[in-house]
């Protein structure tokens, strides 16, 4: 099993909703900034009875009280979101399993809808060509993750309302439409562990989630950098904070609650997000106490920032012959200019952009690492975690920049090359990277879904809410 393209993933679903007419249908939720579909599958919800919301004997009578996957046919709705970086293509394909799963197995379509974004950022897909990657320098060789204002999901928390991109557009829409009690959004992580972030908690999912791993083999991240001193009510498990918190934006340069996951609270929804790693490391999940966290983070910070610079450097021998910051000649910046002379390849202006954001965002974290706020006590899982991130900020920008310094046959390429093998090898090797199969991945996610689904339905019942 390998990651499948956007493409890929809207012919799997037009032959799945004409295998199943009358339980799936697929639609267009919007169109990208290149003209490319924005699909939706729907998989409909199930009828009811008054004596059991699941019981196998309803649970093939197909809802009539409104379209096809529509939110007027449904008591509930749950939105499962794929693709919003680029570099995670895990998501689509756990999307698509879901639905065939939910087709096998009705029941938690008992008075609910499913539906699922196959792939928010299919223009950025396309950009990270890496569908059955062998290895981390592999992985890199085509990687590109869009800068935060151009990501679907960030874009609120960065841009104001009127100049963001159609993906965003099309997913609060989509909110808007379904108003899902629960949205997930698929993520991953190149290497580490797997956790979940929650906008609000949801009681007893750490206990199913924790069983997936073990039974998989995935290490769960006990310190994830995305979760730094957010409340954690199980292991691999965080709620983020609520405004005001000192917790509330460490390591975050967005504000979270701007960004999608929060336009489901709109209608007292709640999002899930689920990341699950390429490469797993032991040392993720390892919950000894660090002998001294501020000594590791500054150590940290101090070689991410001699890292950027040999990134920085090899993008200021480019940047001549790229014009200005957006990779255009017009001198503004704003990506509408003709490309420059020196950069004939359609994908370097994007693929330049990103770059630059990445090394302008690497200050603004190494500041937080030696600041008065790094924490005095830590687990060895979260300074692992920090290690992590950093190493693959300045990978991220050097494998970028390579792509477009050797389509130019650029004389820096080389050098950047090393450079580049060099640090996934030292990546690999330091977390003793173990490769995760693409189906275990899908499995772990879908079955962490379907129990975020199962926990949540149960708490409102408790509550009266259900």
């Amino acid at each position: 099993m390998r990651y499948p393209t956007p493409q890929e993933l809207g012919l799997a679903a037009r032959a799945l909703a004409d295998e199943h007419p009358g339980e799936v249908r697929l639609r267009q939720a919007g169109t990208s900034r290149a003209g490319q579909p924005i699909w939706v599958l729907s998989v409909a919800a199930t009828a009811t009875t008054t004596a059991t919301a699941t019981a196998t004997a309803t649970a093939t009578a197909t809802a009539t009280a409104g379209p096809v996957g529509t939110a007027g046919g449904d008591a509930r709705s749950v939105l499962v979101v794929a693709g919003a970086h680029a570099n995670e293509p895990v998501g689509g394909a756990t999307a698509l399993s879901l639905a065939r799963r939910l087709l096998r197995d009705p029941a938690p379509r008992a008075g609910c809808g499913w539906h699922f974004l196959l792939c928010a950022d299919p223009d950025g897909a396309d950009l990270h060509r890496t569908p059955r990657p062998y290895s981390l320098l592999d992985y890199h060789r085509y990687f590109f993750r869009p800068p935060g204002p151009e990501q679907p999901e960030w874009a609120p928390s960065l841009l104001p309302a009127d100049r963001l991109p159609p993906e965003t557009l099309a997913l609060t829409a989509l909110i808007d439409e379904l108003r899902p009690v629960l949205q997930v959004s698929l993520h991953a992580t190149d290497l580490g562990g797997t956790w979940v972030q929650l906008t609000r908690d949801i009681p007893g999912l750490a206990e199913p989630f924790a069983k997936s791993a073990a039974e998989l083999r995935i290490p769960v991240e006990n310190g994830a950098s995305d979760a730094a001193g957010w409340p954690s009510p199980g292991p691999g498990i965080f709620v983020i904070p609520q405004p005001g918190s000192e917790a509330a934006g460490a390591f975050h340069p967005e504000d979270t609650r701007l960004s999608t996951w929060y336009h489901a609270h709109r209608y007292a929804g709640t999002t899930a997000i689920v990341e699950v790693p390429m490469w797993a490391s032991d040392l993720v999940d390892d919950p000894a106490p660090h002998p001294d966290p501020r000594g590791a983070l500054r150590m940290l910070a101090a070689r991410l920032t001699a890292d950027a610079a040999l990134v920085g450097a090899a993008r200021e021998r480019a940047r001549s012959r790229d014009g200005d910051r957006d990779g255009n000649e017009d001198g503004n910046g704003d990506g509408d200019g003709p490309r420059p002379g020196g950069f004939e390849n359609p994908a370097a202006a994007p693929l330049l952009r990103a770059v630059d954001w990445t090394l302008a965002l690497i200050p603004r974290i190494t500041v937080e690492w030696t600041g008065a706020g790094a924490p005095a006590e830590a687990t060895a899982a979260y300074i692992a975690s920090i290690d992590a991130f950093g190493r693959r900020l300045s990978l991220r920008a050097a494998a970028m920049l390579l792509r477009v310094l050797r389509a130019e046959g650029h004389p820096a390429a080389p050098g950047l090359d090393q450079l580049v093998t060099g640090w996934c090898e030292e990546f690999a090797a330091r977390f003793g990277a173990r490769w995760i199969p693409v189906a275990t991945q899908v499995e772990h996610q879908s079955r962490t879904v379907l129990a975020a689904y199962d926990r949540l339905v149960a708490a409102d019942r408790a509550t009266g809410r259900a």
